[in-house]
């Protein structure tokens, strides 16, 4: 297995919100439909058509549509990272009840310390934006500018998008790594108007495919999903949590001590070991 890539990419460890057998090959479009689509009668062949969903591979006129919903995907983490994520931090929370209580003690007053959880969210928004919008102008910048260049030349490594009415809806990566003959499962997202449909699945599949077709041993994903959806739709797929950190540096963070108060983020690691090596 031979990899190579034209230069570093911006690690993505954001991933999609949202075991069968695995045809296809890398070079084959594949089209999917809802089982609900499927059931229907000949009557109504039209309707199936259009819920079809093809995902095919990457081409230079998608550059403008992936970039959008990569973008759109990224940008739907900030308030998901500053307020759903604090659920995920005990220690934080106690932390902030914490700084409220000196508040009133400080302050002897209770209109200020009533407004404190309220300025404690309010920073919290403001670094989850400042620190998520640097990691999105990282990739927009590295492999996310280039598609072709860094997914579609180098071998062991495809970009594909799913396609709905013609429209672009959907995106995935794998980035093969010949150093443990793994292929990484990288910038999926789906467009939030076509949600629901089952698209993050069938992009999901596509990359199984192209795993067990190029004779990888696994394959892992990094991501710092918040949503339980996101979790449950890898698992769905065949993958097992085999790690979790509660202190993930995303790439932008400079790590200050408001940064580090006011930005946490969990980071999980999934395998589906394919076969033994």
């Amino acid at each position: 297995m031979h990899f190579s890539s034209p230069k570093m990419v911006c690690e993505t460890k954001i991933v999609a919100d949202e075991h069968d057998a695995i045809p296809g090959t890398k070079k084959e479009s594949m089209m999917w439909s809802s089982p609900s689509s499927a059931a229907l009668n000949a009557s109504e062949d039209k309707d199936v058509r259009k819920d079809a969903v093809f995902i095919r591979e990457f081409e230079r006129g998608d550059q403008e549509e992936v970039r959008r919903i990569f973008y759109e995907g990224i940008m739907e983490r900030i308030p998901n990272t500053a307020f759903r994520g604090l659920r995920q931090q005990p220690k934080t929370q106690f932390l902030y009840a914490l700084l409220t209580v000196m508040c009133f003690f400080v302050s002897k007053s209770v209109t200020l310390t009533c407004c404190a959880p309220l300025i404690l969210m309010g920073a919290r928004y403001y670094y989850s934006r400042k620190v998520i919008q640097s990691y999105l102008d990282c990739a927009l910048h590295t492999d996310m500018a280039d598609i072709e260049a860094y997914y579609m030349k180098p071998t062991g490594s495809c970009f594909w998008v799913a396609v709905l009415d013609g429209r672009v809806v959907g995106i995935v990566a794998a980035q093969g790594r010949e150093d443990d003959n793994t292929v990484e499962l990288r910038r999926m997202s789906v467009d939030s108007r076509y949600r629901g449909k089952g698209i993050a699945k069938a992009l999901g599949r596509r990359v199984l495919e192209f795993a067990v077709r190029n004779n990888y041993a696994a394959v892992v994903l990094g991501t710092t999903a918040v949503k339980l959806a996101a979790h449950k739709l890898y698992e769905s797929l065949g993958f097992r949590r085999t790690g979790q950190s509660e202190d993930y540096r995303l790439p932008g963070m400079s790590r200050s001590p408001l940064e580090r108060l006011f930005f946490q983020i969990r980071y999980s690691r999934y395998r589906l070991q394919l076969r033994e090596e």
